[in-house]
């Protein structure tokens, strides 16, 4: 049995960074399994956001170090992302869906404070028809946002805080002030 290799210093910073991070209610996180091929060191969060039974959001939240540093990243940190979600039909055949969920990306990133460089990502709608004994599902369109950037630092709260505003966003919920507190939605409640 191999020893388990000691955490570098700036990895245990940004992880205790991550633990001290603010998240709404509604949104659950919990640690999932990083993927052991792209660094040395990672974290990966997942997130759900169940509001009466109902799925309105998920996500992941990808911390990678490699103490080496990569060129691809231009640094020793890389957080990758993704988000998906399930649209008004109206709403998810806007041609300018992508343009406007990289905006609440960056737009998120910059109200947080969260230092970056190398952004990339993409936008994906996905338009789901049914046929046969599933025809009477109405159509469905999905939402879905990969991205990834280059952290500069080890405080990587604001960079978790900001995805997960975006994953709240993606559910549709608003936006809420500090200190304020949401009460909960009810099922086919369209004002909130």
């Amino acid at each position: 049995m191999s020893p388990i290799p000691q955490l570098p210093a700036d990895f245990q910073a940004a992880l205790a960074s991550l633990r001290s991070a603010r998240s709404r209610s509604e949104l659950k996180l919990a640690e999932v399994p990083a993927p052991a091929r792209l660094a040395p060191f990672g974290v990966a969060l997942g997130a759900e956001i169940m509001i009466e039974g109902e799925e309105l959001a998920t996500g992941r939240f990808i911390l990678l170090h490699d103490p080496q540093g990569s060129t691809l990243w231009g640094g020793t940190f890389r957080i990758v992302t993704y988000v998906r979600a399930q649209l008004e039909a109206d709403i998810g055949n806007d041609s300018l869906l992508g343009n406007v969920a990289w905006a609440w990306l960056v737009e998120a990133l910059a109200e947080q404070g969260a230092q970056y460089t190398n952004a990339g990502g993409t936008a994906t709608r996905i338009l789901s028809e049914s046929y046969g004994s599933l025809a009477t599902r109405p159509d469905a369109v999905d939402i879905e946002l990969r991205a990834s950037w280059t952290p500069t630092g080890t405080s990587i709260s604001p960079h978790l805080e900001a995805w997960a505003n975006i994953v709240c966003t993606f559910a549709g919920l608003p936006p809420v002030p500090e200190g304020v507190t949401l009460l909960p939605r009810r099922r086919g409640d369209t004002n909130v």
